[in-house]
């Protein structure tokens, strides 16, 4: 059973959903400190990047499962380019940093609620389940 085809691309984007959570809470947390420069991450580029650098771990026996590793993306971070830079340098749009964090939020809750849909499918099959 491959799992990764099972899940399909929600095991990816829920752990990258997860990281971007983390990016744009630093950039909210860091609103009022001087210098600081806002980031974030491209979603569908770093989630393709992802997708095409899978790979194979070897086994060292034929009933050990088989098991893929992406590439990580946690380098993949850039600056957003401000909209109106404050007077101590700080980039931070609190209005975008919110609207992006809930937004990204959403789509980590809709990608856990699927995978819990494909677990629960699962397990019903493994119990002999309609």
């Amino acid at each position: 059973m491959n799992l990764d085809k099972l899940f399909g691309v929600h095991s990816q984007a829920a752990q990258l959903r997860s990281y971007r959570g983390e990016v744009l809470a630093n950039n909210i947390a860091n609103s009022e400190t001087p210098g600081y420069k806002s980031r974030d991450v491209d979603f569908k580029s770093i989630l393709n990047k992802a997708e095409s650098s899978s790979v194979n771990l070897e086994t060292s026996h034929n009933s050990h499962i088989k098991i893929t590793s992406s590439s990580s993306f946690q380098n993949e971070v850039y600056y957003r380019a401000p909209t109106q830079p404050s007077l101590d340098g700080n980039t931070v749009d609190m209005d975008i940093e919110k609207s992006e964090f809930s937004k990204n939020s959403v789509s980590y809750q809709v990608s856990m609620s699927f995978l819990s849909g494909k677990i629960k499918g699962m397990m019903a099959a493994i119990r002999g389940e309609g």
